[in-house]
């Protein structure tokens, strides 16, 4: 792909998904909450506007049914099984071992395609941890592949672990994968931009003198609780109205 043409991606790419046979997994927006944020004092891991976004900065594939997956250590695809309580499910369309090394292999059950220059990143659902096993991470260049792709899972340790019916067994999201060999990282110094360093300063000082005024128990800032400047969009002098922002996120379902 020339300069040209990586100049004229598509802004809002195309997301198609392909059935590889009848009743797939289902694919939904990404879902905003975590069981743990939920738990958190006063919900307050909601305050930080950056977590929930990312967690509903893509789609979901989330599993028709419970399972039980268990590796024993050993290094074969044997090593891992999976077990369902429902024994009428086909198990085998969704879920098995295949690599062996204790992973776990989900096939989604679709092809994807994306516009020329996007790629799907396939991974687990953004900050949720679960106990023994974790989401390997894959970019795949959804815009000239033929053929599906798996999203596995390395267990961590020998043992067992679930995966419940609802549950996101991949979350997708689209990166402009032809462009980003082209972003130069430059460092620089504040002496370069004074307002922004001028705002910076700002931060820095309010934000102290919030904490040490909470951290005094000052009934204004109790009650307040936390600053709000990320969620309400602007700058700590009230004056830098951005272009884009999201407090909130809500993408498509699949039409």
């Amino acid at each position: 792909m020339t300069n040209e043409e990586r100049e004229m991606l598509p802004v809002y790419p195309d997301l198609d998904c392909f059935r590889e046979y009848d009743d797939p997994p289902e694919i939904i927006p990404g879902r905003s909450s975590r069981d743990w944020m939920d738990d958190t004092t006063q919900r307050f891991a909601y305050r930080c506007t950056p977590l929930p976004i990312a967690n509903a900065s893509g789609w979901e594939i989330i599993l028709p049914f419970t399972i039980a997956a268990h590796w024993n250590g050993g290094m074969k695809p044997e090593d891992v099984t999976v077990t369902c309580a429902d024994p009428n499910q086909r198990i085998d369309h969704i879920v098995g071992p295949v690599f062996g090394h204790g992973i776990l292999t989900f096939h989604p059950g679709y092809l994807f395609r994306t516009s020329p220059g996007w790629a799907i990143v396939a991974r687990g659902a953004p900050n949720t941890v679960k106990d023994g096993i974790t989401g390997l991470e894959g970019l795949i260049e959804t815009d000239w592949l033929p053929f599906a792709f798996t999203m596995n899972w390395r267990f961590t340790r020998p043992g067992t672990v679930e995966f419940a019916a609802g549950e996101a067994f991949c979350f997708l999201s689209l990166v402009p994968h032809a462009a980003l060999d082209r972003i130069q990282p430059r460092l620089r110094s504040f002496e370069e931009a004074e307002d922004l360093k001028a705002s910076y300063d700002l931060w820095r000082s309010e934000r102290a003198d919030f904490q040490a005024r909470l951290a005094r128990g000052e009934p204004d800032a109790v009650k307040l609780g936390w600053q709000r400047d990320y969620v309400k969009g602007r700058d700590p002098s009230g004056r830098v109205e951005p272009d884009f922002h999201l407090s909130r996120r809500q993408l498509k379902a699949p039409e």
